[in-house]
């Protein structure tokens, strides 16, 4: 057989063991040598389960086999962003406090996917908790964006996006509080689904900010999004916050965008924003009109606020959901501690890293009392109007769009050096998770360095079908979803 990497979609590769032109176990091979070769050069993975991901090839063939109806991704191999509890297998957080824990339970994600036939290969490196956007504040190592080994592949879901990006894994799943899906898909020039809040299950996610994490998918293109999106998503008992939603997306991603009127915020163009994915994010705008999409720009002013808001409220759950890690129950102890008192104190101080340490403390100050209704209610009143002005918006547009970041991926080390910078990296993401909304990024370019660029759709709640049909209609008319980065071309079957 001789098909590249590059070329072997999850749907591809799903199509071609249904068809016996490969079996699973074949494939899952073929995928963990890959990342034995390529990793060293990315990072991506923190670790690869390669005991785990041959029984677990083995057991899709025998269903196979049986002739089990499995669905269009049966056999594929993933990867797993390491903030999702797998049951026997190491889950950290990116975390030093997490070190050696092993799940007892499995997320309800994970079970989703064994029961649609998904390998899991490996567990994806990430920001530490999920705070920051480039992958840099992972205790364990700095994954490097594939395009250019300088740059960051952008975070929290770095890991998941590179190794896609790579195609190390055909497709990786990751998780989104502020834009932690859509803005390392950008960075990487592949596709991240930011689904609707309570559409996929959180059970076994482990919280950052619990009101804004959600689950979605990072893969070449919508089309790959929306068979994984059908495949995670439904009602989940174990979750709170789970809707009775059930997506049909691959059967309802094609019909084109001629019957839908996008808005333009004309603030999410304004001054911050770098000229080259100015341009090309307009340019993607033009590729969708000429496709019969009605466009009008609009006032979206509330956008200023985005960002303080979501910082006080990330921070301020952060601060209530890591308390227990504690040094106590699991994960890292301090050995050198005395009492109690002391065992938390140095656990804590020795196990988290310095972003978590500074948004619990900054979360903690915002709950504190005497400054809960100064910072903390405020932020909860700026986030109502928030989604008020999101839902005007959707009462005369079936989406909007504009850019994921407000420049291409910038060196390893610039962002640390500058963290309000890397905060307003954030700008046109994190309202989508105040409001509970799908958003999904596509590439669209890229920038005269070579690092992609990339646009982000944005709907009302329980419209991701929409959302994927606007964003395949773009990637039929253009191509930059099927470029990838030179080293992806190493190899093949």
């Amino acid at each position: 057989m001789n098909i590249a990497f590059t070329e072997l979609t999850p749907l591809k590769a799903g199509e071609m063991i249904k068809k016996r032109e490969l079996s699973v176990e074949e494939l899952t091979k073929a995928y963990l040598t890959r990342c034995a070769v390529l990793d060293g050069e990315v990072n991506a993975f923190l670790r690869l389960e390669e005991a785990y991901a041959l029984q677990s090839a083995a057991a899709v063939q025998k269903r196979i086999d049986a002739k089990e109806e499995l669905g269009p991704l049966a056999g594929v191999p993933f990867g797993l962003k390491d903030n999702i509890c797998t049951k026997g297998l190491e889950t950290t957080c990116a975390s030093r406090i997490l070190g050696g824990f092993v799940p007892p339970y499995e997320a309800t994600l994970m079970k989703k996917m064994s029961r649609g036939g998904g390998v899991l290969i490996g567990k994806t490196n990430m920001d530490e908790f999920a705070m920051g956007s480039t992958t840099e504040t992972s205790y364990y190592k700095t994954t490097k964006n594939p395009w250019n080994s300088e740059h960051v592949p952008g975070g929290s879901s770095g890991g998941s996006a590179a190794a896609v990006a790579a195609r190390e894994v055909p497709y990786a799943i990751g998780s989104d509080t502020g834009g932690s899906i859509r803005q390392p898909a950008a960075y990487c020039g592949v596709t991240g689904l930011k689904p609707t809040y309570g559409a996929v299950s959180r059970f076994g996610l482990i919280a950052y900010g619990s009101s804004l994490d959600q689950i979605g998918p990072i893969a070449p293109s919508a089309m790959d999004c929306a068979a994984i999106l059908d495949m995670i998503s439904g009602y989940d008992e174990k979750d709170a916050t789970s809707m009775k939603t059930q997506f049909h997306a691959v059967a309802h991603i094609e019909g084109g965008v001629q019957d839908l009127v996008i808005g333009i915020p004309k603030s999410y163009f304004g001054e911050g924003l770098n000229g080259e994915v100015r341009e090309t994010v307009a340019a993607a705008i033009k590729v969708l009109t000429d496709a019969g999409a009605k466009v009008e720009e609009f006032d979206f002013s509330i956008l200023d606020y985005a960002v303080p808001a979501y910082y006080i409220i990330a921070s301020a759950e952060a601060s209530s959901n890591l308390s227990r890690f504690d040094g106590v129950k699991y994960g890292f102890r301090a050995e050198d501690a005395e009492g109690l008192r002391d065992v938390y104190l140095k656990t804590r101080t020795q196990g988290f890293g310095g972003e978590v340490k500074k948004r619990i403390m900054l979360g903690a100050f915002a709950l504190s009392s005497g400054y809960y209704d100064a910072y903390y209610n405020k932020a909860l009143q700026v986030k109502a109007l928030i989604k008020k002005a999101f839902d005007d918006a959707f009462a005369k547009y079936d989406m909007i769009l504009g850019p994921v970041a407000p420049t291409t991926a910038p060196k390893i080390g610039e962002s640390l050096k500058d963290p309000l910078a890397m905060y307003l990296s954030d700008i046109y993401t994190v309202s989508v998770n105040l409001a509970g909304l799908p958003g999904i990024a596509l590439p669209c370019g890229f920038d005269q360095k070579g690092l992609p660029i990339g646009m982000q759709l944005i709907a009302q709640a329980f419209d991701d079908e929409k959302l994927l049909r606007a964003a395949h209609c773009y990637q039929q008319l253009t191509d930059f979803h099927r470029q990838c980065p030179a080293l992806a071309g190493k190899g093949g079957l």
